[in-house]
């Protein structure tokens, strides 16, 4: 009978382990320079953050680039990468087109149409409640659900 006790004990030990053993965490967001030409990169792939200052020293900046870190998960969860450009001098392309003054955060849905602007840091919780009311964003959310087998009404 003893024998059978401690492989019950060590079968349940071994479970307890395995399930506190880290899993490897996600990728982080991708934060990278905005020096393309163009977002058709993205297109129907990505969602894009773009986030422009006068320099890398703006408080906005800065505190825009802390909120973003903060909440990496929800952002990857959505497909959202990140792209900054803090110099003016540069002319970027996408500087040029998108004719920020000063600080400025844009959202690009998927499809390529910028979905807001904003010339003051937003929370990633604010940025997230704009990209799931989006209709693709809906229906990834929609076509989740029926892959989990949960469909509701």
């Amino acid at each position: 009978m003893e024998p059978v006790i401690a492989l019950v004990f060590a079968g349940l030990f071994a479970s307890v382990l395995s399930a506190q053993t880290p899993t490897e965490p996600p990728a982080p967001v991708l934060f990278a320079p905005a020096d393309m030409a163009d977002l058709s990169e993205f297109h129907w792939k990505k969602r894009p953050v773009l986030v422009f200052a006068d320099s890398p020293d703006d408080p906005a900046y800065q505190e825009q680039m802390e909120l973003l870190m903060e909440q990496q998960e929800d952002l990857l969860a959505r497909d959202v990468i990140v792209l900054t450009d803090t110099d003016p001098a540069a002319r970027s392309p996408l500087r040029l087109k998108m004719r920020p003054r000063g600080f400025m955060l844009v959202l690009v849905g998927k499809d390529g149409d910028i979905k807001l602007r904003k010339p003051r840091p937003w929370d990633v919780r604010e940025i997230t409640r704009s990209i799931d009311k989006m209709t693709i964003r809906q229906r990834e959310i929609r076509d989740a659900k029926e892959k989990s087998g949960k469909i509701f009404d």
